[in-house]
């Protein structure tokens, strides 16, 4: 990799559909100068996050936080935290066959593991509560008010499993003054349909209550030729309610349910590749025996079909209940956080991708369970605002218990064409408790001058345990079951002690400008790689995830807050880095979960609003991060090249940035005209820690446009949706199996267009 500035690796030829934005703006301005002198002057709406665990403008908090709104998200048809990775720069997502194996990164850092005994690098919350799970994250984006991406290590508000970033949901509050909507959207390219529909009001002088609810379908956009049916979409519905109770005399209370459920239609991967490129040598291997199996799918990039004669499909429970309570204590505000949460999800998966067993390709077919629950309790005790010195203190406790089933049967065929059916079969689960007593103060020893200190201090004990079972194959394959290993009994438990913190310095400039530079630790807790085909050696406990993180920003609002530009410069380093590597098992090679080496993540971020007038709304976000590994720890008898160094880590391309205008015309008789445009663009990134060369994605850009015609005094809308302008076929993951590679197939991996209509009825 050569050493050159951050410029030198930015791309020549910028992607010319970008320049849409810049014509939008030029239109603006062409358009509304003759009515500049008579309009309202323009000015952004404040942004008001909780990234310091109390309500605070974006512009005065030391964190770099990015903010997107729920009704940005709904209208884009962007419904899910991985479509956060199109709007936030220094995100991306990491996509599987069924939501346990998903996982969010954070400025190039995440975890990679299906294992019940890891926690998240990126930390998701809701209203306050913790989701344990990567699993759990990946919701329906229903009734959110904001998603607040906080950057960097967290851990002293946030816990222990925010190391590399938060992903902070807060939902709509409900209306004081009766509201209501029903909200419909179709969109091609899968015949994808939305229903969403709520209503929000006061029951009674004091309580209000929400409630809202949500109907989903989508096809897919993948072609399974073996039973002729779509694949790759989804089936949703679920409800959240909510509901407020002011007590009086600053005294609140607070309480969310929700549920949802999901039937996943996504397969394991796409095949685009009948041969593997070895890695560092470069050398290509042929599987033709693996290609004429998969027929009459043909392995392209962008292939969109499969041949399969299981249908893979993942069924999801996500519900939860949670209780907060504010008590106003003198010049205090103590905070009580009560929540449950339950996950069910039911897999099954299709391993060999092809429609039958041949000679040398054995079938296996998979089917898995997991039931997961929750429970945590946070109280918070926060002083005053406005004095010397304020701060936010508490204690926080949460027990997790997980429970697995999974089972594999392996269908092998001879030369004579005699079969033969086997199967193994894992019962395995964890338990968890962590609890932690945590603060951090900030001191104002200047009018425009203020220190920070926090602290966070954790204890987390995690057990396990597990046992697998097989039936006993034909003596002519030796005891050997392709995909299964021996039977095995385990148990064990591990505890320890982390500390996590910040320290810092925040200094006003300006009435307008502030500065801050922050040092901050980060504690990921310990782990144990429990899964279907864990073995003896994985018995032992990973050592728990550390990071230090030097960061310095500047937050500036100017031009009488028509430009907001923040900008952020970070240096993380991580130690005893949790990563899947590679491992050769009786001759398979499957992947392991390893306490992988140090590694580090460096980098610039920009985020940018304006109103240049009240009709043109503009946005964009960069972000240059070289995320690389320093030193790989590799482990003994690795089925993969450990020459690593220096090399990117998964998931993390060097370059993103993310454009959008927005410019409404008003029309005669009250009604308004929208029209809007983004523009989304990405370096190449690795998907594979193995930095093998058939696992890259090339660079992409995808362009989106909008037109929209409200009526807000009569409360409709009506809006045409154009995503993928250019058809750009791209993968969202790239995998490796024994003779192939396959792709993650995105929503807008073609171009497709839509219609969303919206009424509020009160």
């Amino acid at each position: 990799m050569s050493n050159a500035s951050p410029a030198a690796h930015f791309p020549r030829k910028f992607p010319h559909h970008a320049l849409a934005l810049a014509a939008l703006a030029c239109l603006s301005a062409t358009a509304r100068a003759e009515e500049a002198a008579t309009e309202p002057a323009a000015t952004l709406e404040t942004v008001t996050v909780t990234a310091t665990r109390r309500a605070e403008s974006l512009q005065s908090v030391p964190v770099a936080v990015s903010v997107v709104s729920g009704e940005q998200l709904e209208q884009s048809n962007r419904n899910t935290l991985g479509a956060l990775a199109t709007q936030v720069p220094s995100v991306n997502f990491r996509t599987g066959a069924s939501n346990k194996d998903t996982s969010l990164f954070v400025r190039g850092v995440g975890t990679i593991s299906t294992s019940p005994g890891v926690e998240p690098t990126v930390s998701t919350v809701i209203d306050g509560v913790v989701l344990a799970r990567p699993g759990q994250a990946t919701l329906d984006l229903l009734d959110v008010d904001r998603v607040e991406v906080l950057r960097g290590a967290q851990g002293t508000l946030f816990g222990k499993n925010a190391s590399a970033g938060v992903v902070n949901i807060s939902t709509r509050a409900p209306a004081r003054t009766p509201e209501g909507y029903v909200d419909f959207s179709h969109y091609g390219g899968g015949n994808e349909n939305r229903l969403r529909a709520g209503i929000s009001g006061e029951l009674s002088p004091g309580v209000t209550a929400s409630i809202t609810g949500l109907r989903a379908r989508y096809d897919g956009n993948v072609r399974n030729l073996f039973t002729g049916e779509d694949v790759n979409g989804y089936d949703k519905k679920g409800v959240r309610a909510r509901l407020d109770w002011d007590l009086g005399g600053g005294r609140k209370l607070s309480f969310n349910a929700d549920w949802l459920q999901s039937h996943d239609t996504i397969p394991t991967g796409v095949i685009t590749r009948s041969s593997l490129i070895a890695y560092p040598a470069g050398t290509v291997t042929n599987y033709p025996a693996f290609a004429a199996a998969l027929g009459p799918v043909t392995a392209s990039d962008d292939n969109r079909e499969i041949n399969n004669n299981l249908k893979t499909t993942a069924a999801d429970r996500n519900r939860g209940a949670s209780v907060q309570l504010e008590l106003p204590l003198g010049s205090h505000t103590l905070t009580s956080i009560t929540a449950w949460r339950d996950w069910q999800n039911q897999q099954v998966q299709d391993g060999d991708r092809l429609s039958a067993p041949v000679v040398g390709l054995p079938q296996s077919h998979d089917h898995g369970q997991v039931d997961f629950d929750q429970f945590s309790q946070e109280l918070r005790l926060a002083s005053a605002q406005g004095g010397a010195f304020d701060y936010v203190g508490g204690l926080y406790y949460m027990h997790t218990k997980d429970r697995e089933t999974y089972r594999r049967d392996v269908t092998r065929v001879v030369a004579d064409g005699s079969s033969f059916a086997d199967w193994g079969l894992a019962h395995y689960g964890t338990q968890s408790d962590s609890t932690a007593l945590f603060g951090e103060g900030r001191w104002h020893f200047a009018p425009d001058t203020r220190a920070l200190l926090g602290l966070r201090v954790t204890e987390d004990r995690l057990s396990f345990d597990h046992e697998r079972s097989r039936s006993t194959p034909d003596a002519q394959f030796n005891g050997a079951i392709p995909g299964v290993n021996a039977v095995v009994a385990n148990q064990g438990s591990t505890s320890e002690t982390g500390y996590s913190g910040r320290v810092g310095l925040q200094h006003d400039l300006s009435a307008e400008a502030s500065s801050y530079l922050t040092f901050s630790r980060g504690y990921k807790g310990p782990a144990y790689n429990v899964f279907f085909n864990m073995l003896d050696r994985d018995t032992l406990a990973l050592k728990p995830e550390t990071s230090n993180s030097l960061e310095a920003g500047l937050k500036t609002e100017t031009f009488d807050h028509r430009l907001r530009v923040n900008l952020a410069a970070f240096v993380t380093k991580y130690q005893n880095y949790q990563a899947n590597f590679y491992d050769n098992v009786d001759g398979t090679v499957i992947t392991r979960l390893i306490n992988a080496g140090d590694v580090s993540s460096r980098g610039v971020e920009l985020d940018l609003s304006a109103k240049p007038t009240p009709q043109l709304t503009l946005g964009a976000a960069a972000a240059y991060i070289r995320a690389r590994i320093d030193d790989f720890n590799c482990p003994a008898g690795a089925a993969a090249s450990c020459d690593v160094n220096g090399k990117p880590l998964p998931f993390s391309p060097d370059w993103k940035l993310a454009l959008r205008g927005d410019y409404t015309v008003p029309l005669d008789s009250g009604l308004q005209l929208t029209l809007g445009s983004d523009f989304n663009w990405q370096s190449k990134v690795q998907y594979d820690i193995g930095q093998y060369a058939d696992t890259v994605q090339g660079a992409y850009g995808i362009w989106n446009a909008s037109v929209a015609l409200a009526s807000p005094g009569q409360g409709w809308r009506v809006a045409v949706l154009a995503k993928n302008l250019t058809d750009r076929s791209y993968a969202s993951f790239l995998g490796r199996g024994g003779s192939y590679v396959n792709r993650w197939v995105p929503r807008d991996d073609q171009r497709y267009f839509g219609l969303n209509v919206r009424y509020d009825f009160l």
